[in-house]
């Protein structure tokens, strides 16, 4: 019989997914905390813009860093996957939702993001278990 740990514990079983997930969590924590110095300052809508950038970034960092974690090999390549993946998500929703246009600003966003989530998986497969994954 296994213990209640075991039976009632929900994970993901790949690491994009979780990445993915975790990108999502820290985006609706960084647009809550972005919609509160909005309401609660005199800052305007057109200065946001470098907040934004900054919240994309730190999202597609811990992104990558999970998912980096979780794969435990391939790092980068698999932090830049969910960076691009994550980015390209995001700009489908606003498409969807806002109708956007193509800018540099798009581009910027791109690199910025898979940079930073080439990164995290770098971090984040140097902060993973000893044991190799992988054979057994």
């Amino acid at each position: 019989m296994k213990p209640i740990e075991q039976v009632t514990g929900f994970r993901i079983a790949s690491p994009m997914v979780s990445g993915i997930l975790w990108s999502i969590i820290w985006l609706a924590a960084g647009t809550l905390l972005l919609s509160l110095l909005l309401y609660g300052t005199d800052m305007g809508e057109k200065d946001t813009t470098p907040w934004v950038f900054g919240i994309h970034g730190f999202a597609s960092l811990c992104g990558g860093f999970v998912s980096g974690r979780r794969a435990g090999r391939k790092g980068w390549s698999i932090g830049l996957a969910t960076g691009l993946l994550y980015a390209l998500l995001v700009l489908l929703t606003s498409f969807l939702a806002h109708d956007i246009g193509w800018s540099v600003r798009i581009l910027l966003m791109l690199g910025l993001t898979a940079v930073l989530g080439a990164l995290g998986g770098m971090l984040g497969v140097n902060t993973g278990s000893s044991k190799p994954k992988g054979r057994r």
